[in-house]
């Protein structure tokens, strides 16, 4: 029983390695003649030096640390639930725009006759083990096998709490799976046709006979790191997304830290979006999450500096990563907005599994239950 219960200890304790921010290599050369994230070893981020942290230093700070650690499991009934309203997401509006989120990042977009998800986890824990590690604290907002076939999948990088293989085997090859370079062998290996998935640089587009007319999809820039295991530091690309829909542009954060030049280089180059998926959690205790985390108010930061006409916050309420409690990433977006007298359909975060319409009007998007715009 001792033996039973060390092995899980060390099992949970290499989940938390894997899913704690700053745990990384030290810096690889640059690969001569490639784009500058690239390295001999993998890839890096721009305009930032990665700091000298790991898994053990993240130890320290989680058990001998003077940070306070919420009680998620506590709390966590105080986050906005519903469950997912199967009617509407078998038959999403005709002419506009529907979102849903079901929970973390995790984000179906219906618009065009097409369904669109964004780094889908169906597991009940943000782990590689079933019985250790960050335990989902809200519901699964749906019967994952309910769901409308899936026409795209969007991956951000290959953490634990973004590429799921219970998702990924749920999916299978129905849908075609867009990612950053380096994660092609994963899905092979879990049995996902090669002609299902394509992976993509920074500022690569997804080329029009793979996505057809009205979808156009494109690989760029975030601040972040990638990792399944602990020998495995940035060897595959982690990005940011911009997801056009006919005439309406996404554009998906996954997961980032904050730079003034990072995302004010992606607002210029690529122009504004109707929608920013942007994360506001997981950012405590910033003396060691800053990097590769933004907290509510960079969040802000990047809704203006992409050019988002409204966003919606993600990667909050659903998984135990980090130390504030759950509902402090809502309510800090709210004193953001305050303090950039931004109005609240600006910039929301919304219930985990709600959905939003997004009327076919040049000013406003309408809520759940909300009649058309005139």
């Amino acid at each position: 029983m001792k033996t039973v219960t060390a092995r899980k200890l060390v099992i949970f304790l290499l989940a938390m390695a894997v899913l704690a921010s700053c745990t990384i290599s030290p810096p690889e050369r640059a690969l001569q003649g490639a784009p500058h994230h690239h390295t001999t070893n993998g890839f890096r981020n721009l305009y930032i030096e990665d700091p000298d942290k790991n898994f053990f230093s993240f130890l320290r700070l989680r058990m001998f640390g003077d940070e306070p650690w919420a009680d998620h499991e506590k709390t966590a009934s105080q986050v906005p639930f519903r469950m997912l309203q199967l009617n509407r997401v078998k038959n999403p509006p005709v002419g506009q725009m529907q979102v849903s989120w079901l929970g973390h990042s995790s984000f179906l977009i219906q618009y065009q006759g097409l369904n669109v998800l964004t780094d889908p986890i169906f597991s009940d824990r943000a782990s590689p083990a079933s019985f250790a590690g960050p335990k989902r604290y809200v519901p699964h907002v749906v019967d994952y096998a309910l769901l409308p076939a899936i026409d795209f999948v969007v991956i951000s990088h290959n953490h634990f709490d973004h590429l799921d293989d219970t998702a990924i085997d749920l999916l299978g090859d129905t849908p075609v799976y867009l990612v950053p370079l380096g994660i092609k062998s994963w899905f092979y290996d879990q049995g996902i046709a090669a002609d299902r998935v394509f992976e993509l640089d920074w500022w690569q587009t997804a080329p029009p006979y793979l996505t057809g007319p009205e979808l156009r999809v494109q690989a760029q820039p975030s601040q972040h790191w990638s990792a399944r295991g602990l020998f495995d530091r940035r060897e595959t690309l982690w990005a940011s997304w911009r997801i056009e829909l006919g005439d309406k542009a996404i554009w998906f954060a996954g997961d980032t830290g904050y730079n003034p030049k990072l995302f004010k280089e992606i607002g210029e180059r690529s122009g504004p979006v109707d929608l920013g998926l942007i994360p506001i959690g997981a950012y405590d205790p910033r003396s060691f999450m800053k990097t590769y985390h933004v907290d509510p108010d960079e969040a802000v930061m990047i809704h203006r500096d992409i050019g988002a006409r409204q966003s919606i916050g993600m990667h909050w309420g659903t998984f135990p990563l980090t130390a504030e409690e759950p509902m402090e990433p809502p309510r800090r977006l709210e004193a953001a907005r305050a303090r950039e007298g931004m109005p609240e359909d600006e910039f929301r975060a919304v219930d985990v599994g709600q959905i939003v319409v997004f009327e076919k009007t040049e000013q406003d998007t309408a809520p759940e239950n909300a009649p058309a715009a005139p």
